[in-house]
């Protein structure tokens, strides 16, 4: 068993994160999407972690102005070539 992953009972804790760092949260019914915003900056998704995770690019790319595609990192291929097998490692759960 991981030691988090997603799964609805984190929604809520994901909203805390945000909220925390000063973004408004909410949920469009229209578009059934989560969605957020800070300084101009907004971002949607289909779920509460997946809205954290867009923010969390943002976090790091840390774009100074708007410009299409500002979010990609293509340093590597990774999610046309993910392997299937874990690595070895000692999980925190025990």
């Amino acid at each position: 068993m991981p030691a988090l992953s997603e799964y609805s009972n984190v929604y809520n804790t994901a909203l805390n994160v945000l909220d925390r760092k000063g973004f408004s949260v909410w949920y469009d019914e229209e578009a059934e999407m989560f969605c957020a915003e800070r300084n101009g900056w907004d971002f949607m998704a289909e779920t509460p972690c997946g809205l954290l995770g867009l923010v969390a690019i943002h976090e790091f790319q840390n774009p100074s102005s708007f410009e299409a595609y500002w979010w990609r990192l293509d340093d590597k291929d990774l999610y046309g070539q993910m392997s299937n097998t874990a690595p070895d490692y000692v999980s925190v759960c025990k």
